[in-house]
């Protein structure tokens, strides 16, 4: 059963989180928002602030209205996993009960992006992210699900991917990671981050006007599952709770959850200033001085 367990507080304050002062506003508290779920994932918000985020075990795509509560978006929904909201209001996934790229209509009609590359399926599509400038990319590590009937990785490798323009053509753009996950860029579309998780790396690319990256640059020693950032320029990590690094790659502190798995994060609410947290069972709220940097 899911509860929705909204100002139902945990006890993460503020002041327990040394270093991250100038980003947790005072007197904030870690909120869990509801639970009941498998596992959570995904989390990306709308123009309002609503927040969308995947159930993956129960095969849903759930959305939280802070005024009006929890609702299921999709259900089933290809076993969507990492999602991402347009500015049109179209909700992009990586939906990996078949492994492909799918997008979702304001009106709920899905289309299929992409499923295969070189004549393959995909690994298992886990994070997406369209760029300010529309650059879109996706990480493809290789889990496997229990729902597949292989066991066996289809790709040689895992890699990033850029969807052309024309969204037919897709290119590998990282193909020496040992597990991408992660994904995000800065608000100008200039860098992209990705986090290897299966190497704990956090890695920074200059994203060219084709799309291609270049410059690929070493950003601290720890990978992730998920990414955001803020409009300071800090990038979060997930896994263990959420750590917090700043622009130049310095750790600043860690936002303890009190979950088995911090599988993601993104900025929520009307006004961008509330971090939301999906971690395993639970989705969580800690509201910050910072807003969202994308």
């Amino acid at each position: 059963m899911i509860a929705v367990i909204s100002f139902i507080f945990c006890n993460v304050k503020a002041q327990e989180t040394t270093g991250l002062e100038g980003i947790i506003k005072e007197g904030a508290v870690l909120e869990k928002l509801a639970d009941g779920f498998d596992f959570t994932e995904g989390p990306t918000i709308d123009k309002k602030g609503n927040i969308y985020f995947t159930d993956q075990p129960n095969n849903r795509i759930m959305v939280y209205n802070f005024k009006t509560g929890l609702s299921v978006y999709l259900e089933p929904a290809l076993r969507s996993n990492g999602l991402f909201m347009d500015k049109k209001g179209y909700l992009w996934s990586c939906a990996d009960e078949k492994n492909q790229i799918i997008r979702i209509s304001p009106k709920k009609k899905v289309e299929i992006i992409s499923g295969t590359f070189d004549g393959k399926p995909y690994n298992g599509p886990n994070d997406i992210w369209i760029t300010s400038t529309g650059h879109i990319y996706f990480t493809d590590p290789f889990y496997v699900r229990k729902y597949w009937n292989h066991t066996n990785m289809p790709q040689d490798k895992e890699c990033v991917y850029y969807i052309q323009p024309d969204m037919k053509t897709v290119i590998r753009v990282v193909d020496d990671l040992r597990g991408p996950n992660g994904i995000i860029s800065t608000p100008d579309g200039k860098k992209l981050y990705v986090a290897d998780i299966k190497d704990n790396k956090t890695w920074s690319y200059t994203i060219n006007p084709d799309g291609s990256l270049t410059d690929k640059t070493l950003f601290c020693e720890m990978g992730s599952d998920g990414i955001t950032l803020d409009s300071e320029g800090n990038l979060y990590l997930t896994g263990r709770g959420v750590t917090i690094f700043d622009k130049t790659g310095r750790r600043l502190g860690n936002i303890s959850v009190p979950e088995g798995w911090t599988s993601n994060v993104c900025f929520g609410d009307k006004d961008k200033k509330s971090l939301i947290i999906t971690a395993s069972k639970g989705i969580y709220r800690i509201k910050t001085k910072v807003k969202a940097g994308y």
